[in-house]
């Protein structure tokens, strides 16, 4: 378990979410003639101007309007993604600049599949904890690629989480404690030469989310003597609906502990926003004193686990940048072809 020697704690969050949908039922209209079922209602797609630098750039301008700072008071602007936009050119530079943060900070890419965003998060917080920077600026940002009919194009999405670290004192939401918990694990992995990625479909569930999710997150209730029902919310990585539903249950959280932050049926798998958005959904909705329990996962495979408590400071920085329900809620459909158009999935000549 990680303790930072000075405590810290989320200032400001944010949340961005393409305003393009594609039903899951018009893409099995196109590769099963519509029979089968659809594990999710719809997924966002990013626009044709819309890549993760756009959407990070998005979520931390709400991030800062929530911390009420000036940009240039970051020390760090770390972006987590599995969908970088340059493989040799980093994201974090052009996000740090077009924010006003730089030239004097840590700009950086992290990988780390769908748990890249909260690994720049536990790193937010050493940065901070230390005493090296007062604020740091953790994102996790995904457009998320999926092969034309395979079963990931169903919940592969695009969105961003921003988060702000900074001392607890100022703190929305402290962070009490985390932990990770990694092993190499061949469930899903995408090779530097190719546009979509493999799952290793029996390897996906066990021994790979559910083992890893598990022992972060038993591990952590242990190191910190408690129990599921001692938190108010929880959030677990979402590639699909059913997944986290049924890791919250084995771990013996209840339906009404991980609704607010189980965003898969409408908005679909955000890969490295996946936990973020979850987590920022329920600050969205927390009150003082609340607790919640946030585990990520990563193919590869890893899970961070952290515990965090609410303060009186989120009934006035809620309201200061819009709410993920804001974004879900203003949807516009896109047919197959717009959006195959639009990810690049045709090739002309």
């Amino acid at each position: 378990m990680m303790k930072p020697q000075q405590p810290t704690g989320i200032i400001g969050y944010g949340v961005y979410i393409p305003r393009y949908r594609i039903a899951a039922r018009e893409i099995a209209r196109i590769w099963t003639d519509g029979q089968n079922g659809v594990p999710v209602e719809a997924k966002s797609v990013p626009g044709p101007d819309e890549d993760t630098i756009t959407m990070a750039i998005e979520a931390a301008r709400n991030a800062l309007a929530r911390a009420a700072i000036p940009a240039e008071a970051l020390g760090a602007v770390w972006v987590g993604s599995e969908s970088h936009p340059y493989s040799v050119k980093p994201s974090g530079t052009v996000v740090a600049e077009a924010l006003g943060a730089g030239p004097w900070v840590s700009a950086a890419d992290w990988e780390f599949a769908c748990k890249a965003g909260s690994e720049a998060l536990t790193a937010a917080m050493a940065l901070v904890g230390s005493g090296m920077q007062r604020y740091a600026l953790a994102i996790g940002a995904d457009t998320a690629q999926g092969r034309p009919g395979d079963a990931l194009e169903y919940t592969a999405s695009a969105g961003a989480a921003a988060l702000i670290v900074g001392p607890a004192e100022e703190a929305l939401a402290t962070i009490d404690a985390t932990i990770s918990y990694v092993t190499d694990t061949p469930d899903f992995y995408r090779r530097a030469d190719r546009p979509y990625p493999v799952h290793g479909n029996r390897f996906t569930g066990e021994p790979a989310y559910f083992h890893q999710i598990q022992s972060a997150a038993g591990e952590l209730l242990r190191k910190l003597n408690r129990a599921p029902a001692d938190f108010t919310y929880a959030v677990f990585h979402q590639p699909n609906a059913k997944f986290p539903q049924t890791v919250a249950k084995r771990l013996g959280f209840t339906d009404n502990q991980i609704g607010p932050g189980l965003l898969s049926p409408k908005i679909g798998n955000t890969y490295s926003g996946s936990a973020l958005l979850g987590l920022c959904a329920i600050l969205d909705v927390a009150q003082p004193g609340d607790t919640i329990f946030v585990t990520s996962y990563g193919s590869g495979a890893g899970s961070d686990a952290y515990a965090l408590t609410v303060t009186e400071a989120i009934r006035d920085r809620r309201e200061r940048a819009p709410l993920t329900a804001a974004y879900l809620a203003r949807a516009v459909m896109i047919d197959y072809a717009i959006y195959a158009k639009w990810r690049g999935k045709l090739v002309m000549g």
